[in-house]
């Protein structure tokens, strides 16, 4: 299983481009196999990952996600063939890459039948590793109905993750971020994020978070989660903790796990890359 670094909303916790950089230096200095930048608030991560393949020299670099409403699938293809080392694109020229992976972002059974059946990978985020193994079945289901096999095929859990000895701590970190999941992630009728908690068993807890984070109380919203669905959607805790958590993701049949750090600071999210490549190794 290899490890990825996500650079989730890379415009916040007050961290420049010049400091994201650094963070993708150690990780690819550890041995990480991948970094992602989402797009969302504004960013473009195609425009982030042309920018870092420049100044780094084997990490793979994934965008997730792209936002299939925002771009054509061609103008996506176009974009991803030009960044790839920057090889220029003419009539008879291909990127470096023999095959530049696709992968789906999907939650539902459905759209998770939909990434076997079409796609290079599966990003799942916020799923525990029983969770995860539960869907591999639709995973199955959509390579049957493509007469595929799932041999190479990139099973990639993201989870925000925190490495601390004061597990009460570690939660507490998670709240503000999985509250904007939960809460402000789409509309009070369609959030996939929070009927993903419902379906975990905290239906209840889910509704209270959502409610109180639209109307705009987000103080409450993080005081409505529980440690146990923090627990289950996040990796937080003690390094022996986490050791078993990494272990149970490995074995639900996960081949990339892609971590999300909320420590405020360049140094902490430094020292938290270094902390988790030393759990999985």
């Amino acid at each position: 299983m290899r490890l990825g670094y996500s650079m989730s909303y890379w415009g916040g916790a007050g961290l420049g481009p010049a400091d994201h950089l650094t963070l993708v230096h150690e990780a690819e200095r550890l041995g990480y196999g991948s970094v992602w930048a989402a797009e969302t608030y504004g960013t473009d991560p195609a425009a982030l990952m042309a920018w870092i393949a420049g100044r780094t020299e084997r990490i793979g670099l994934g965008t997730g996600v792209l936002q299939m409403s925002g771009r054509k699938p061609v103008v996506a293809a176009m974009t991803a063939a030009t960044i790839d080392l920057g090889k220029e694109l003419s009539l008879g020229v291909f990127p470096v890459q023999a095959r530049l992976p696709v992968y789906l972002a999907a939650m539902g059974p459905e759209t998770t039948a939909l990434a076997g059946e079409l796609a290079d990978g599966w990003l799942a985020i916020h799923f525990p590793p029983e969770h995860l193994a539960e869907r591999t079945a639709q995973l199955r289901r959509g390579a049957e109905r493509a007469g595929r096999s799932l041999d190479g095929f990139d099973v990639a859990p993201m989870v925000l993750t925190l490495v601390d000895e004061d597990e009460e701590l570690a939660f507490d970190m998670m709240r503000p971020m999985l509250a904007l999941y939960l809460g402000g992630m789409g509309s009070r009728r369609t959030n996939f994020y929070n009927r993903l908690a419902r379906s975990l068993g905290s239906g209840k807890e889910a509704e209270a978070v959502q409610e109180a984070f639209l109307g705009g109380r987000q103080g409450e919203a993080m005081s409505l989660l529980p440690d146990a669905l923090v627990d289950a959607m996040t990796m937080c805790g003690p390094a022996g903790k986490l050791r078993e958590r990494v272990a149970a993701y490995r074995e639900a049949g996960a081949t990339s796990l892609i971590v999300g750090l909320v420590t405020p600071t360049l140094r902490l999210r430094l020292e938290q890359l270094e902390l988790v490549a030393e759990l999985a190794a």
